[in-house]
């Protein structure tokens, strides 16, 4: 079987973080889901779609740490601690980036930006709560969809930083 360039993988319904996982050749789940823009929460909208628990799914995402982009990947559950992330990254102050300037940094819309297949690789915390699942998460790329991995291959993709830098 022939294999399907980057940009006849999206055409067929592949997303760029779907096409990454694919070539780095990373088992991985999509699950998709019907998108309610009504819906309150991106993140939980997803659990309840998944019937999965919200400590498993994972939102991405993206704060300006002193002048830096910087992703930061915590549980819908929770919020993500500013002064925990800019502390993993050796940073003296974060705050959250402006949302147009994450989608176009990117490449994705805000509630279906993966930390994955980002137009421009950007630094990565994945919050440590991850690791005490044998899999989570993540938007797969656009609203609706999202793909379940190994918290490891997660960050070996993404070369992320582990670090707890989610709250309750």
């Amino acid at each position: 079987m022939a294999k399907k360039s980057r940009k006849q993988q999206q055409q067929s319904g592949g997303t760029p973080a779907t096409v990454a996982l694919t070539a780095a050749g990373v088992e991985y789940t999509i699950h998709a889901y019907d998108h309610d823009p009504s819906h309150p929460s991106y993140g939980e909208e997803a659990a309840e779609a998944m019937g999965v628990s919200p400590d498993r799914v994972f939102k991405t995402l993206v704060a300006d740490v002193d002048g830096t982009l910087t992703v930061a990947v915590v549980p819908v559950a929770g919020q993500l601690d500013l002064k925990a992330l800019a502390s993993a990254v050796h940073g003296k102050r974060a705050a959250m980036a402006d949302p147009a300037l994450a989608e176009r940094t990117t490449g994705y819309v805000r509630g279906g930006i993966s930390p994955l297949g980002q137009r421009k690789k950007l630094p990565t915390v994945l919050d440590t709560s991850a690791t005490a699942h044998p899999t989570i998460c993540i938007s797969a790329g656009r609203r609706g969809l999202e793909v379940e991995l190994s918290p490891t291959d997660l960050t070996n993709l993404t070369n992320a930083t582990l670090a707890p830098i989610g709250r309750a």
